[in-house]
């Protein structure tokens, strides 16, 4: 069925992480640019800072929750069909976030796990 990667992110600034505003404008181009296709979107605003996020795609979901105050990022991509989308989408989230430090797990789904 596809590809769910979890990841952690370390060590980010918490400038690019703090309001909704700089991080839906990030995961936008994540998006856009690993050619994954949005359904919807939500974001909530946590008081005084930190955000989380949702993408609904075509292919499955991204997902996003900032901790500006430990300069963290737990984050998930599922997709669908062709691995290449969830991994591309962490590249371009690696290099967009910069992270000092990435912790992540590749997990196939579906009809991966028979073979």
């Amino acid at each position: 069925m596809g590809i769910h990667v979890i990841a952690e992110f370390l060590g980010v600034d918490p400038n690019k992480i703090s309001k909704v505003e700089a991080v839906k404008e990030i995961l936008d181009r994540v998006v856009s640019k690993s050619g994954l296709n949005c359904v919807s979107s939500s974001f909530h605003q946590f008081k005084p800072y930190g955000v989380s996020a949702i993408y609904l795609l075509s292919e499955s979901h991204l997902s996003v929750h900032t901790w500006p105050e430990y300069e963290y990022i737990a984050l998930d991509v599922f997709t669908c069909g062709a691995d290449e989308g969830a991994l591309k989408a962490l590249k371009f989230l690696i290099e967009e976030f910069k992270p000092k430090k990435v912790k992540k797990k590749i997990i196939k789904r579906g009809l991966y796990a028979k073979s």
